[in-house]
């Protein structure tokens, strides 16, 4: 058992005289290594085995007086603990017994000093029983404690001074007539102390040599044979049920003894383990042909086409023949019934219309339709900005609130415009008109440059142009592509995705290639018109192509389905090869939309039966 802290703080000052008697000198390595095996609870072939590197021979002689320093510990504070103890009680007794006297005392002044006037003779007689009563468990207390005492020495050594205080309470019962029942110590039963002679024999006091037992370790098993064999002999000779003490025991009945029955040849059929070897081999062979059979019909989609033909109704009448009863109502009509042996009951000839369901994205919002004018209609438009524009420069300059503008002069308007100045100095007019041209073309282009958008603006004018607004609804649109191995066709679809801003998947099956893409509605368009239209999957253009294959000759794209969903469904588009019609499932199922594959192998088993 480990020991705390503190108790091992207190070892190390024994600790480290041990070590420097052992070796002669100190060493802190040494003590530390001790005091941690007896922190961590080690028995003495651990400790010796951990100290031995250290202490080499003298690890044994110096681990048996570690553990006897421990044990003295340990006894000293448990003794410390009880004689605290038994001294509390003593103390206790002690003033117990005092204020007995004491009460005595008071009550024998009381009785001689107040004579018969002040006291009734039987209410002394009451007074003293009570006294007296008292006195006497306070005496059998005491000798209760004594004779505990008795049974252990070392405490009765240790409270030798406060025990004859505290028999003067029990001469005085003694003066009184009262004696506490007498307790015989009892003898303390020590271990036989352990006596050798010269050659080292156990001897006892006499000088004889006694015979030790000693206790040799042993297997489990042998253990419990020993255990099962004391067992069976309880089991022989514990006895048997009385029969005759019984109410219906009848002696005249002879009771047989019990007989063990004779065992005799069980012999088996001639042939009946070549029996159980052929069964097992012919259903070793079905399982194998069955394996057979499911792979083969895996392969060529006989298994899927299979499935549909149990749910599609069976073709039992000819073309152009009305059947009596409908092949949805043969599952709970049978064929011979009739017409007028039905009944009727609950049947209107009212249509009964499905609940509508309410849209995943609220679309009870207004539409608010943009307006386009024609050209005519944008030039009068403008004519009209300008001409409001105008009339304020006009007003300000009528109010004096800024300069006439200059004349707008031109080569064209030259003479009209300047008159006699032209005519004057025709060159110097000529380069003032000209400057003023340069200035106002000058005055155009850096208004236009400010206007024009940097290159990030322009960038995020087109990704924002092409990023549509999902908020009233994801648009999807699934493809199914009979052969989709060519790489060049593989980009196409990829690039034009990614550039659109798409996304979705590609999962590529033999004969079932689906592709799913998720956005808006224009992108969708362009997507769409890229799949049915610009993409031409009957061509081969890489060489690896084989033209003789039919599923490369007569490939072709269907798109199966087109609707909206609240959100999307996928992260950017990817491809997936998928070898197995379970593990494409898996892969879609993961997305939450494994009715796409459900739909787009339904249709390609229903093509390919009809083909």
């Amino acid at each position: 058992m480990s020991l705390p802290k503190r108790e091992v703080e207190e070892l190390r000052p024994w600790v480290e005289r041990t070590v420097k008697k052992v070796l002669g000198f100190s060493e802190p390595t040494v003590v530390t290594a001790a005091l941690h095996c007896v922190g961590k609870g080690l028995d003495k072939r651990k400790t010796i085995d951990q100290l031995r590197p250290f202490l080499d021979d003298s690890a044994g002689g110096f681990v048996e007086r570690l553990f006897e320093a421990l044990e003295e510990s340990r006894s000293t504070r448990g003794n410390k603990g009880s004689g605290e103890k038994n001294r509390k009680r003593e103390l206790k007794i002690k003033q117990m017994m005092e204020a007995a006297t004491k009460q005595i005392e008071e009550r024998k002044k009381q009785l001689t000093a107040g004579g018969g006037s002040s006291i009734a003779p039987y209410q002394a007689a009451s007074f003293m029983n009570d006294a007296i009563e008292k006195a006497r468990k306070a005496a059998e207390l005491q000798a209760r404690i004594q004779s505990q005492l008795a049974m252990k020495p070392g405490i009765l050594g240790a409270l030798g001074n406060t025990g004859p205080q505290n028999f003067v309470a029990l001469a005085n019962l003694h003066a009184m007539g009262i004696a506490p029942p007498k307790v015989e110590p009892k003898e303390v039963n020590k271990p036989t102390p352990l006596i050798l002679d010269e050659k080292g024999r156990t001897v006892d006091a006499s000088g004889k040599e006694v015979e030790l037992t000693h206790r040799m370790p042993t297997l489990k098993a042998n253990i419990r044979a020993v255990k099962r064999e004391q067992f069976r002999q309880q089991l022989k000779e514990k006895p048997g049920d009385d029969l005759e003490s019984t109410s219906y025991f009848d002696q005249r009945v002879p009771v047989p003894p019990a007989q063990r029955a004779r065992r005799t040849f069980k012999f088996h059929d001639q042939g009946r383990f070549e029996k159980i070897a052929q069964r097992i081999r012919t259903k070793a062979q079905l399982e194998r042909l069955q394996n057979e059979i499911a792979q083969a019909a895996k392969k060529t989609g006989i298994q899927a086409s299979t499935k549909l033909a149990l749910i599609a109704p069976k073709k039992e009448i000819g073309e152009g023949q009305v059947p009596n009863i409908e092949w949805w109502d043969s599952f709970i009509l049978n064929p011979d019934t009739k017409f007028e042996e039905l009944e009727l009951f609950g049947v209107t000839s009212l249509v009964e219309h499905p609940a509508q369901m309410s849209p995943p994205v609220d679309t009870d919002k207004p539409v608010t339709l943009g307006v386009y004018l024609t050209k005519k209609e944008q030039k009068k438009l403008r004519r009209q900005t300008r001409r409001e524009g105008q009339k304020e420069l006009q007003e300000k300059v009528r109010l004096g609130l800024m300069p006439p503008p200059e004349p707008k002069v031109r080569i064209s308007n030259l003479m009209r415009v300047l008159g006699t100045e032209a005519v004057q100095d025709p060159t110097k007019v000529e380069a003032h008109v000209r400057a003023q041209m340069a200035k106002r073309q000058k005055a155009h282009e850096e208004a236009n440059a400010a206007r024009k958008l940097t290159a990030e603006q322009r960038k995020e004018k087109k990704v924002k142009k092409l990023k549509e607004d999902l908020t009233n609804g994801v648009h999807i649109a699934v493809y199914r592509i009979r052969n989709l191995q060519n790489p060049s066709k593989k980009f196409k679809v990829e690039a034009n995705a990614n550039q659109l801003y798409l996304t979705g998947t590609v999962v590529l099956h033999k004969d079932v290639n689906i592709v799913v893409v998720e956005g808006g509605p224009k992108s969708q368009k362009k997507f769409k018109r890229l799949m049915m239209h610009r993409i031409k999957w009957e061509e081969h253009n890489s060489k690896r192509d084989d033209g003789d294959d039919d599923t490369k000759r007569n490939n072709k794209c269907w798109l199966i389905w087109e609707g909206t969903a609240k959100e999307r469904s996928y992260g950017e588009i990817k491809f997936k090869q998928c070898p197995t019609e379970s593990m494409a499932r898996e892969h879609f199922k993961k997305h939450g939309t494994e009715h796409y594959w459900d739909l787009a192998l339904s249709q390609s088993v229903l093509e390919t039966t009809d083909d």
